[in-house]
């Protein structure tokens, strides 16, 4: 299942992006952050959100 990232709850803190190990996750042009197709679904991401705004589809 894929992750995805609620824009509407994320706070642009970067805790995601620093945690994923295949570095799929970078910041938007309005400093909130989006999951690519790197990918490789390990949950890292929405373990270390402070905000829960990280979820599986």
């Amino acid at each position: 299942m894929a992750y995805s990232i609620d824009k509407e709850t994320c706070v642009g803190c970067g805790s995601c992006a620093a945690n994923c190990p295949v570095e799929a996750i970078k910041a938007g042009d309005d400093g909130k952050y989006a999951i690519g197709d790197a990918c490789v679904e390990c949950g890292a991401c929405a373990a270390n959100c402070p905000v829960n705004a990280i979820s599986q589809k």
